[in-house]
């Protein structure tokens, strides 16, 4: 009997802590805005290197200038992921209290997507009308793609945002060990985007990354609840 009770309990718990860090951010809204101002700057330099007369660049630097906005904006996101809760140490609060482990990264992995999610919709409009990309007609799988890819990288950012958490020189540190883990993502993402973004979209080969994100996507999520516990516990 007890398990029919446990699920539900340990997903409203990574609910309640998704919700108060989302609740938090709306009052200040300071995360937020400073990620989508970052990726519309980053954009921008790129369209003044990349438009040249009017001319539509090709689909696979459209969707390189998309993903690199991206990275950019999502590690702004998870450099500030437990900000909150290493002022004061409230990070052993949280630990104390009933909430499994897995609940508070799970909880922290949605409020970030979560964030992501606003200024990637931002990125993508922009995209659209400064380097008019036909993303109308596959806006779904372009959405797919980036919901994916935005998953697998907070995963893996979470947990090196939360093990950095009272390291000197983090935000430094946390894309010195961030990157070089979530190439697969960005490479599929953008491999996957190009193709949906080109004149003639390449659906089967967008259908392969999108499985490949997914499947990215199930390791590191599930590495990341296993190493969250004997991350956040080793002082």
């Amino acid at each position: 009997m007890a398990e029919p009770t446990t699920a539900p309990g340990f997903v409203r718990q990574a609910l309640r802590i998704a919700a108060k860090d989302l609740r938090i951010e709306w009052r200040s809204r300071e995360v937020v805005m400073t990620m989508t101002f970052l990726a519309v700057v980053v954009v921008l330099i790129f369209s003044f290197a990349f438009v040249v007369e009017g001319a539509r660049p090709p689909a696979p630097v459209v969707a390189g200038i998309l993903w690199v906005a991206v990275v950019v904006s999502g590690t702004v996101a998870l450099s500030r992921a437990f900000d909150r809760e290493r002022e004061g140490e409230a990070i052993r609060s949280l630990l104390l209290s009933p909430a499994p482990r897995g609940a508070i990264y799970l909880g922290k992995l949605a409020a970030t997507v979560c964030l992501m999610l606003v200024t990637e919709t931002v990125l993508t409009g922009l995209c659209a009308i400064l380097f008019a990309a036909g993303f109308d007609e596959m806006l779904a799988r372009v959405a797919l793609l980036l919901a994916l890819g935005t998953v697998g990288f907070a995963a893996v950012g979470c947990i090196f945002s939360a093990a950095l958490l009272r390291a000197r020189g983090r935000d430094a540190l946390l894309a010195t060990l961030l990157y070089p883990i979530i190439v697969p993502i960005v490479i599929a993402g953008a491999r996957g985007t190009a193709q949906l973004l080109d004149l003639k979209p390449d659906l089967e080969g967008a259908r392969f990354w999108t499985q490949f994100l997914f499947a990215l996507d199930s390791l590191f999520v599930t590495a990341g609840l296993w190493a969250f516990e004997p991350v956040v516990g080793g002082d």
